[in-house]
């Protein structure tokens, strides 16, 4: 479970630091879905490649609060925003 969080975790690193940036979604086990669309939106420790960042996130965005663990994210995604390039 450790090497998927880490993944997982690693996916969203690389999400937030492309250029430029394009909102995501995480998509929770549960159902949940939290779009980042900002990279101010979500904040955790990254790590540092050796599985040593935290499991836990934080997700502000508008009104929605939620603190989470990169454990329970099912998938990691692009938004699809309907627009052709």
């Amino acid at each position: 479970m450790a090497a998927r969080t880490e993944l997982v975790r690693n996916e969203v690193t690389r999400l937030l630091h492309a250029s430029p940036f394009r909102p995501f979604v995480l998509s929770l086990e549960n159902g949940d879905r939290f779009v980042i669309e900002h990279p101010e939106n979500i904040a955790f420790e990254p790590g540092n490649g050796n599985g040593t960042g935290s499991d836990d996130f934080y997700v502000i965005s508008r009104r929605l609060r939620h603190y989470g663990t990169f454990g329970a994210v099912a998938s990691v995604a692009l938004l699809d925003t309907g627009s052709a390039d």
